[in-house]
């Protein structure tokens, strides 16, 4: 096994923001710094605004998401969900083997919308167990 990844960076796909006043971060993305808003899930309560290229996931702290990360944003409170590396080539077996090679959990995995659409996805935890996406290209058959 190499101890080299077996993917390149593409960069940034997207952010997820915990947030307690969903409007004025809407607002503030929005109308202040010009995103475009690219869609709504209202089952997960995930509003999504485009930056350029990439997308900012709005959640309120006391949606089905948000409530994930425990109190409201403060100074002992985390706002930060996670956020998506776009990788490439996406081999999951590869990426499975590699991963566990370097003794790195796989915490949950499946197809995600993104930036560039939905595709597959993996999530890991860093050591400082911040949640990390290492985000595959878009599925035709998803979007």
């Amino acid at each position: 096994m190499s101890d080299q990844p077996p993917f390149g960076m593409l960069g940034l796909d997207h952010i997820v923001i915990r947030c307690v006043d969903l409007e004025a971060m809407k607002s503030f993305y929005c109308d202040v710094l010009g995103c475009t808003v690219a869609r709504h899930n209202e089952a997960f309560g995930l509003f999504q605004v485009r930056a350029g290229a990439h997308l900012i996931d709005l959640i309120p702290v006391n949606g089905k998401l948000g409530s994930k990360g425990g109190p409201a944003p403060r100074d002992d409170g985390l706002n930060l969900d996670h956020f998506a590396i776009r990788i490439e080539p996406y081999n999951e077996p590869e990426l499975r083997s590699y991963l566990a090679h370097h003794n790195i959990e796989i915490v949950e995995s499946g197809p995600r919308y993104g930036a560039e659409g939905t595709g597959p996805s993996v999530y890991i935890l860093d050591p400082e167990g911040n949640t990390v996406e290492l985000k595959g290209p878009p599925d035709p058959a998803l979007n």
